[in-house]
């Protein structure tokens, strides 16, 4: 048994569910999806204080089941105006488990920012004052000050603060940085309407659990399928996600220059592609740096990296393939260590380097500079850090700057940036963020291995459907997406981990089940926020411009996929 709590900000009312057996698997982006459309969410204005912002954890939280601690935020999105649910990892999911609770949702809007404490012995509203205007870093410095070292943090930084949609939620990582964050759909602008600048919990001990002895037993026997699995060790483990950029770039699916080429170094003539995991991942062990790195307790992944500069101080953690993607290759950026620190300053800030990457190429193609002005992406930075009017401006996302400065090449879709696949050559995944009522978001269901072009529509889109319906079983149960080559196929072992855990007589059938349900409730939510077909169509200029050096377009409109969910009804 766990509690949930529903806390209003504007009486600071704390009510409380006792939540049991299934119900507690039933978690995550599912209960977001559920909450939400239960609250009539769909038809409010994402910044009042009617929408309510949702944190939820999985069944295995607060225990080290690896890779098994993240947590969900929801709400409906200020950026894209339909659902949003973005994770992240760290310890705070790994904290709310420890607490015995299941999660919270933020209702109604604060009178003034606070900081919200959770404990052992219930919660506190504290003065969020002496945090108020800083980054990130020194935010955190000072609440582990305040409130020890044993806790974990969720902040809102100073982009939210003022309603930047480009704010994320960023939490604490293993070693107390505030670098993981649920970062898409403008979750932290929510945050940062309702003045909660921090939100802190007490790391306390290991939750009581159904059958101790059984549980203990999957969770080893979990860690050793994760570590028997060659792509895991092999590529998340060894390397980490930024191994995708030398994939993509090889194959002609990488953003560069806004959008504009696929390839950013033809490796095949013997050039060097310094944005590559296997550029960056020898660089980083020479120097002294981490490319192996858990964010959350107990995960034997460990797809998370600390980069260090040239005297083997740390620069940021962690780096991204996303990152490189939108923040590196797209804005013309080459090398590394220059991209590292436009990284740090965004996790200063607490912003998506997805979104933020595709604005500032976008403002770029609008003539502002020169792709790969390193300098001038800085002061960009620190702009929209300062919060000045034109600062305000660009933190509006992709959509909206590219509106404002008139730029043919905007790419979005439902309003948020492209993921870092082109989906002219990665098109499966492309079907994913056309459909997704998540938006343009790799993480709904990526395929980025298939080779695409040698498949029709048919097959492209059954395997758009099954990564989605994978992807929102693992979102639901507080998983990592990126244990999905063992947990996939493994649907009967993580059942069993939940009824060890919370004597529930979970199946396979029901994990499964899980993630097809939240397809429907998402779609469901975006029907009646307005949206329509129109809004899952790609921008115009991918179907308009052929990609180098592939030369390829875009195959599929709007109308070729609309039916993809209607295969869950029958």
């Amino acid at each position: 048994m766990r509690t949930y709590l529903d806390l209003d900000l504007s009486t600071r009312e704390v009510t409380a569910h006792e939540l049991m057996g299934a119900a507690l698997a039933r978690a995550g982006r599912y209960h977001i999806a559920r909450t939400l459309l239960d609250l009539g969410a769909a038809t409010v204005k994402p910044l009042s204080s009617a929408n309510p912002l949702i944190f939820s954890v999985g069944p295995f939280a607060g225990t080290s089941f690896s890779n098994a601690n993240r947590t969900s935020v929801g709400c409906k999105s200020p950026l894209t105006g339909g659902i949003k649910e973005a994770n992240g990892g760290g310890t705070f999911g790994y904290a709310l488990g420890q607490l015995h609770l299941a999660g919270f949702t933020l209702h109604e809007r604060s009178p003034d920012w606070v900081v919200i404490h959770f404990t052992q012995q219930g919660l506190s509203f504290d003065d969020a004052t002496p945090y108020l205007g800083k980054g990130n870093m020194e935010a955190a410095k000072l609440l582990y000050q305040r409130y020890g070292k044993k806790v974990a943090l969720a902040l809102c930084g100073p982009v939210g603060e003022y309603q930047g949609l480009l704010a994320g939620i960023a939490f604490s990582d293993i070693d107390g940085r505030p670098s993981r964050l649920a970062a898409r759909g403008g979750v932290g602008a929510v945050m940062g309407h309702k003045r909660v600048k921090a939100i802190v919990i007490d790391l306390d001990k290991t939750p009581v659990l159904h059958d101790p002895q059984k549980f203990t037993g999957k969770l080893r026997g979990y860690a050793k399928l994760l570590r028997e699995n060659p792509l895991i060790m092999n590529f998340y483990h060894a390397i980490g996600t930024m191994g995708m950029a030398d994939y993509q770039n090889r194959v002609g699916g990488l953003p560069v220059n806004n959008f504009s080429a696929g390839q950013c170094v033809d490796t095949d003539s013997g050039a060097v592609f310094k944005l590559g995991g296997d550029y960056i991942s020898d660089l980083n062990r020479s120097r002294g740096g981490r490319q192996s790195h858990a964010c959350m307790p107990g995960c034997v992944i460990q797809s998370s990296n600390i980069y260090v500069d040239q005297h083997g101080n740390e620069v940021v953690s962690p780096l991204e393939y996303e990152t490189i993607g939108l923040l590196g290759t797209n804005c013309g950026i080459g090398d590394p260590d220059d991209l590292a620190a436009l990284n740090f300053i965004a996790n200063d800030l607490g912003i998506d380097t997805i979104e933020t990457g595709a604005t500032l190429a976008v403002l770029m193609a609008a003539g502002l500079a020169k792709f790969g002005d390193r300098d001038w992406l800085v002061s960009a930075l620190q702009e929209i850090g300062r919060g000045t009017a034109q600062g305000r401006l660009w933190a509006q996302g992709t959509a909206r700057v590219g509106q404002h400065y008139g730029v043919k090449r905007v790419p979005v879709i439902k309003k948020q940036a492209i993921s870092a696949y082109d989906p002219r050559v990665v098109e499966a995944t492309g079907i994913t963020m056309m459909v997704s009522a998540q938006g343009a978001d790799h993480t709904a269901g990526n395929a980025p291995r298939l080779s695409a072009r040698e498949m029709n529509l048919d097959e492209l889109v059954a395997a758009s459907l099954k990564a989605q319906v994978a992807a929102a079983a693992n979102d639901s149960l507080g998983l990592c997406i990126f244990g999905g080559a063992v947990t996939n196929v493994n649907w009967a072992f993580i059942a069993e981990a939940i009824n060890d855990a919370h004597g529930t007589a979970l199946s396979a059938e029901d994990c499964e089940a899980l993630g097809q349900e939240v397809l429907l409730l998402e779609a469901e939510f975006n029907r009646r926020a307005g949206f329509t077909i129109q809004d899952d169509e790609l921008p115009e200029f991918f179907y308009q411009e052929p990609l180098p050096p592939t030369g390829l377009t875009a195959r599929f409109h709007a109308k070729d996929v609309q039916g993809i969910y209607s295969r869950l009804q029958g």
